[in-house]
């Protein structure tokens, strides 16, 4: 990626663990000049991640932080800190990292890091999401992006797209669904940031200066 024209753009480290399809969508996004801003630098703690040959495509620089070779929770969390510090980004993204933060780490990149929940949060948080929808009979899912903090999916929304479940439904098929939706809502999320007009205010998600509802801004899939 020619990084020769994006001296003055805000600058974006993401962090991954698996297939990386979140993170493809904001490099199209940021490609196509939709998102005005320069990813520097994808990190993945699992070496075998397939966002990592998105990224080399790309030409963007990756780094490998295995979380296996750190004896703590801490230790692995300082080294992560150190590669994202030394970009100095205005934003971190989470693309699918499947690890547990510690509050340290949440506080330093407190109204700068942003993450992806395959659910309508508070629903759902954790993990089998959409097996766990479709027991529990809910009529409408969906993904969420919220701000990061130390609580585990807890963090103040920013937008929720909204997916009805169907009768038939099954996790794989109601996983496709979502998984389309959320490639479009982050990119939306992560433009706004970019752009000055998204910010954490305490508890608080603002967005062209007004306060969002607690459940974010809803966006209805035609799906």
């Amino acid at each position: 990626m020619d990084t020769s024209n994006n001296q003055d753009k805000p600058k974006i480290v993401v962090l991954i663990s698996g297939g990386g399809s979140n993170l493809q969508a904001i490099i199209d996004q940021v490609g196509a000049g939709t998102i005005d801003a320069s990813i520097n630098l994808i990190i993945s703690n699992n070496p075998d991640a397939k966002g990592l040959q998105r990224a080399a495509t790309a030409g963007i620089e990756t780094a490998v932080i295995d979380h296996r070779d750190y004896d703590s929770r801490e230790s692995f969390d300082r080294e992560l800190m150190r590669h994202i510090d030394a970009e100095q980004p205005q934003l971190v993204i989470l693309a699918g990292f499947m690890r547990i933060f510690t509050p340290h780490f949440t506080n330093h990149y407190a109204g700068r890091m942003l993450n992806i929940h395959p659910s309508l949060l508070p629903k759902f948080k954790g993990t089998n999401t959409h097996a766990r929808a479709i027991e529990a009979g809910v009529a409408q899912h969906g993904a969420s992006v919220h701000f990061v903090t130390s609580e585990l999916d807890g963090g103040p929304l920013v937008i929720q797209a909204i997916v009805d479940v169907k009768k038939d439904d099954n996790p794989d098929q109601l996983a496709s669904r979502v998984l389309q939706q959320e490639h479009i809502i982050y990119p939306i999320a992560v433009k706004w940031f970019c752009e000055g007009r998204l910010s954490l205010d305490g508890s608080l998600v603002r967005l062209d200066r007004k306060t969002l509802p607690a459940e974010g801004i809803a966006y209805q899939a035609s799906l």
